[in-house]
C-alpha cells in the first residue's frame, strides 16, 4: 500500500527530544527549543513576533481572542475549508459569512469579499489552499478600506510566498499548523504570527494562561500575575524539540516535496491536454509548498470511482473537504452570501494523491500508471 501521508521524521527529532529530557530537564512549555523556534521563524520568514501553539486550531482561537471577536461580529471566509477556520470565530458568537472561490485555485474569491460586508463585519479569513496564496494585495487593500482585520489561515501555507512574501506574514495575523500531516511537524503544533505590534504583548498574556509570566523570565516585572482572561495555548518542549529538527531543514525538505509535485505535473500533464483531468494552477506571483498534489475528475461519481480503482491497486488517495455551509453547523452559525457557483461542484471532484517526504519516484509514476489506466478505460476517454 503507498499511503496518503507518512509522518515526517528527517534527522534529529529523537536526538533533540533526548537534550530536551536529559540535559535541558525542561519538557514543559516555552523552554529552549520553544526559543530555538521562535528564532528560526521570526529569522527565515522576517517577521517580529512568533508564538508555537498547542495546534493550528488553537493559533486561530488566539487570534480570535485578539481582535476582540464579540456575539453578532461576522467574519467572511471561504466554505472550502477545515472547520478549526470558522470554530475558532463561532466559538466568541461571530457568524460566519461564507463567499464562493475561484475554480483554479480553490482559494476565496476576492472579488466576491466586498459584497459580504456589512457593518458588523470584524475580519477576513483567507485560506491558503494547498499552500497556493490567495490574492493578498486585492484582500488586504479592502480590508484597509473597510478597516477590518485580516487573518491568514496558512495551515497548510508554510514555507510558501506571494509577491516573495511568506504566507502567514501579510495580514494582522498568520496561523500555521504542525499536525502531522503537514509539511513539517511536532505531530500536534501550530504557531501564531504577529504582524501588527498592538497585538504582541497581549498575545503573550492570553497564551499563558492570562497571565504575564513571559515579562517576568524576560527579567521585565519582579512577579507574574493575573492580567487578563487567557488558556494554556503552549505546545511542551517535546513537541517544540520534534519540530526544531525540521524547521532546520525546511529547505530541503521544501525542495524534496517540490520535486515530488514536479514529477507528478509532468506526467499527469498529457491527460490534463486530452481533456481527462485539471491539474492544480498555480498564479505567476506565487510560490507553493508542494503540500499536497491533487487533481480533478468531471463529477463526483468519477471521482469516487477513480478513489476506488487507486485503492484496489494499493493507493490511499482522498477527497478533501465537505464545504460548511452545506453542514448541520454551518446551517446554524453561518451563511453563503451570493451564489455557490464553484464550492461545491468543485469540492466534489477533487482527489488528493500520497504526497510526503521521501515519495519514491518509482511510486509516484505506478500511481501515475494507475491514474492512466483508469482513464484509457472507454468509458471515461474525453468526458
Amino acid at each position: 500500500m503507498i499511503n496518503f501521508n507518512v509522518p515526517l521524521h528527517i534527522d534529529k527529532e529523537i536526538e533533540y527530544i533526548k537534550e530536551a529530557i536529559e540535559e535541558n530537564n525542561k519538557i514543559s512549555g516555552d523552554g529552549p527549543f520553544t526559543k530555538k523556534c521562535h528564532n528560526l521563524i521570526e529569522n527565515k520568514f522576517n517577521c517580529s513576533k512568533v508564538l508555537l501553539t498547542t495546534s493550528g486550531t488553537h493559533a486561530l482561537e488566539l487570534a480570535a481572542l485578539l481582535i476582540d471577536i464579540q456575539k453578532g461580529d461576522e467574519v467572511i471566509m471561504p466554505s472550502y475549508t477545515f472547520t478549526s477556520t470558522a470554530n475558532a470565530f463561532v466559538l466568541k458568537g461571530a457568524k460566519i459569512k461564507f463567499i464562493d472561490i475561484e475554480p483554479e485555485t480553490m482559494n476565496i474569491d476576492a472579488d466576491l469579499i466586498e459584497k459580504a460586508i456589512t457593518k458588523k463585519t470584524k475580519a477576513i479569513v483567507p485560506v491558503h489552499y494547498a499552500g497556493v496564496s490567495c490574492d493578498m494585495n486585492k484582500i488586504n487593500s479592502i480590508a484597509d478600506e473597510h478597516d477590518l482585520y485580516v487573518i491568514e489561515d496558512a495551515a497548510q501555507g508554510v514555507m510558501s510566498k506571494y509577491n516573495d512574501e511568506y504566507l502567514g506574514t501579510l495580514g494582522d495575523l498568520g496561523c500555521y499548523s504542525f499536525h502531522e500531516t503537514k509539511n513539517y511537524s511536532s505531530g500536534e503544533g501550530g504557531a501564531l504570527v504577529i504582524n501588527n505590534d498592538k497585538f504582541k504583548e497581549r498575545a503573550e498574556i492570553i497564551r499563558e494562561k492570562g497571565t504575564n509570566r513571559s515579562q517576568f523570565l524576560r527579567g521585565q516585572v519582579d512577579k507574574y500575575t493575573w492580567q487578563d482572561f487567557g488558556s494554556s495555548y503552549l505546545p511542551s518542549e517535546i513537541n517544540a524539540a520534534y519540530l526544531y529538527a525540521q524547521l532546520e531543514k525546511a529547505e530541503e525538505i521544501n525542495e524534496d516535496r517540490l520535486s515530488s509535485w514536479n514529477l507528478y505535473y509532468k506526467l499527469l500533464k498529457p491527460l490534463e491536454d486530452k481533456g481527462m483531468l485539471n491539474l492544480p494552477y498555480i498564479p505567476d506571483n506565487r510560490e507553493h509548498n508542494a503540500h499536497m498534489f491533487y487533481v480533478k475528475t468531471h463529477n463526483l461519481k468519477e471521482r469516487t470511482e477513480l478513489i476506488s480503482y487507486l485503492k484496489e491497486n494499493g493507493i490511499q488517495s482522498v477527497f478533501h473537504y465537505i464545504p460548511l455551509h452545506s453542514t448541520k453547523a454551518g446551517e446554524k452559525f453561518s451563511e453563503f452570501v451570493g451564489e455557490d457557483n464553484f464550492t461545491t461542484i468543485e469540492s466534489e471532484k477533487l482527489v488528493r494523491l500520497p504526497m510526503y517526504y521521501g515519495l519514491k519516484e518509482q511510486d509516484i509514476k505506478f500511481i501515475v500508471d494507475k491514474i492512466v489506466s483508469f482513464y484509457d478505460r472507454t468509458a471515461y476517454k474525453g468526458n
